[in-house]
């Protein structure tokens, strides 16, 4: 199975060591479930929100110009992504070292959750790029179709390496909290 980020189509079984125990339709109700856990993955919940948000306002621009689509797309495309950039440090720097240690059967799931942040730091900058394009095109009064359809082929790209990254991320996380009471402060 390829483990990239791009290509990979969920977590291998050898990663999914507490996965299986752990059916995501439990998780609510078992006693290791925090508050915190909950906020973290209400966080997940609003990337895919705004990146839903992201691929629609291009869609629909380009369906039919939107006068707001310029100030609507830089405003949520800048909030997104500062915002995911933030969460994936906070990941890297504080949840991730201290749930290593619990499960080292698990060491290959969070290096594969690392090589995920970093090909996603990538794609971060290549929608930033592709978002700043179009926004000098339009500034410009240049005629951006191309590039706004091209900005919704780069969001659509991203929802999926999003979504695929944040699913597997959940899987992984989810049953180490509820495994070993683990704390996500």
């Amino acid at each position: 199975m390829d483990l990239e980020l791009e290509r990979r189509t969920g977590l291998p079984e050898h990663l999914r060591v507490l996965a299986d125990l752990y059916p995501r339709e439990t998780w609510q109700g078992h006693r290791n479930f925090s508050g915190l856990t909950a906020f973290w993955l209400e966080r997940h919940l609003m990337f895919r929100e705004l990146m839903a948000r992201l691929v629609e306002g291009a869609e629909r621009h380009l369906d039919a110009a939107d006068p707001r689509f310029a100030a609507e797309m830089s405003r949520t495309t800048g909030f997104f992504l500062n915002q995911l950039h933030g969460h994936h440090m906070i990941e890297d720097q504080h949840y991730f070292p201290q749930f290593i240690p619990l499960d080292a059967r698990l060491e290959p799931a969070f290096e594969l959750l690392d090589r995920d942040h970093h090909a996603l730091d990538g794609h971060i900058h290549g929608l930033a790029e592709r978002s700043n394009d179009v926004l000098k095109l339009m500034a410009a009064g240049e005629d951006e179709k191309k590039a706004v359809d091209l900005l919704a082929a780069t969001q659509r790209d991203f929802r999926s390496f999003l979504h695929r990254h944040l699913e597997d991320e959940e899987e992984i996380i989810v049953p180490v909290v509820l495994e070993y009471g683990a704390d996500m402060e």
